[in-house]
């Protein structure tokens, strides 16, 4: 095995560790074959998004730490698609490829204590919070958060999971009873302009690409459009920048990273969530940049030279498809590929389910106005609106 670094940086041919089975998987795999990688993949499930574009399936519980250790012998680097890998089994694996992000970062990004406790240490801004283990921290908490407030689980929320908002400070211990005295991290309500994300790459030596800030809406807690570049002033998105690159370097990032913020009425930012892999709201990468998300994660962990970001169009809409376009009826997919400017992506799932995110749809244009209405009247048509 190599280290990835320098001259030692893995070259096509190299087989290429993915943790999980899932749409991001897949994407991975398609840019790391189409640079002439091979690609093996550890999931519990058979035939996986990912598993179907793989060279090589490894399907285990990710807890089957001895099969994690035959996996991680096999490849050259290591890398995830979903943070919710075990920690120990980052670990198994690292003890025979490198893992990339390493697997500290990914303890810490499993826990929302530990996230946003790490991001106060590096002196970048976040909202106000309190950490609740035992009912003797309610009090506390009550004190020093303003309320309105959310609470949230530490661990395994994603989608607006695992999360209550409070109104007041008597509503607090009800709210914390509903998630079963789940250990939990009380926030502040912040009331924000825009939610936006920043995704980047950081290499081996150190190398931090990132792209302009891209912005999201949500439907339900689930990311339903995304615009590119967001709607912000030139401070905000300076600090946006200057916020994340904190983060890149602070946690000392390999691989492919998103910072997840909130964009203030004032123009200031904090940050909301980390995310250590590629992200939803930078699928659009792949039909307006010069270099797709995936593509970053590939060269960042085999040591290779980061890719420009530049853009390839003006602008750049994304919009999910889920299992409710699959309702009753198979979609008219002719209503997109007619539409010049708009690619479909699907993640070879064969079953809708309501919420479950099927695929999506691509859009660019001379103007954001125009990308946006190109992706959304595209979506329309198939949902038959």
């Amino acid at each position: 095995m190599t280290d990835g670094a320098g001259s030692n940086a893995l070259q096509p041919g190299a087989l290429l560790g993915v943790l999980g089975g899932g749409q991001l998987g897949r994407m991975f795999a398609l840019a790391a074959r189409r640079m002439g990688y091979r690609v093996a993949v550890y999931s519990p499930e058979e035939n996986s998004p990912t598993g179907v574009i793989a060279d090589r399936e490894f399907i285990a519980p990710y807890e089957d730490l001895a099969q994690v250790e035959a996996f991680a012998r096999e490849v050259d680097v290591v890398t995830f698609e979903f943070e919710n890998v075990p920690s120990a089994t980052a670990e198994a694996a690292a003890r025979h490829a490198p893992v990339r992000p390493d697997g500290a970062l990914l303890h810490t990004t499993q826990n929302r204590r530990r996230e946003k406790e790490a991001l106060r240490g590096l002196g970048l801004p976040v909202a106000d919070f309190a950490c609740i283990e035992s009912e003797s921290d309610l009090a506390a908490a009550q004190e020093n958060v303003p309320f309105p407030a959310v609470l949230k689980t530490a661990a395994w929320g994603y989608d607006g999971k695992g999360q209550r908002k409070v109104e007041t400070a008597a509503d607090l211990p009800a709210a914390w009873r509903e998630l079963d005295q789940t250990p939990s991290v009380l926030e502040t309500w912040v009331t924000f302009e825009r939610e936006v994300s920043v995704i980047g790459a950081r290499s081996v030596s150190g190398e931090v690409a990132l792209y302009r800030p891209l912005e999201n809406e949500h439907v339900d807690h689930i990311l339903d459009l995304t615009m590119w570049p967001a709607r912000l002033e030139e401070s905000s998105e300076k600090k946006a920048l200057e916020v994340a690159h904190a983060v890149f370097d602070g946690l000392d990032v390999v691989g492919v990273l998103c910072v997840e913020m909130f964009v203030q009425s004032d123009g200031e930012v904090l940050v909301n969530e980390l995310a250590p892999r590629p992200h939803n709201s930078g699928h659009l990468t792949i039909d307006a940049h010069e270099t797709s998300q995936f593509e970053q994660q590939v060269r960042a962990i085999c040591g290779l030279p980061l890719g420009s970001v530049a853009p390839l169009q003006p602008a750049a809409a994304m919009a999910n498809l889920l299992g409710h376009a699959w309702e009753n009826r198979t979609p008219d997919w002719g209503t997109v590929l007619s539409e010049p400017g708009v690619k479909l992506h699907l993640y070879g799932k064969t079953e809708p389910r309501l919420l479950r995110k099927m695929g999506h749809l691509n859009a660019t244009g001379a103007t954001l106005e125009a990308a946006v209405e190109r992706v959304q009247r595209s979506r329309n048509r198939l949902l038959g609106n």
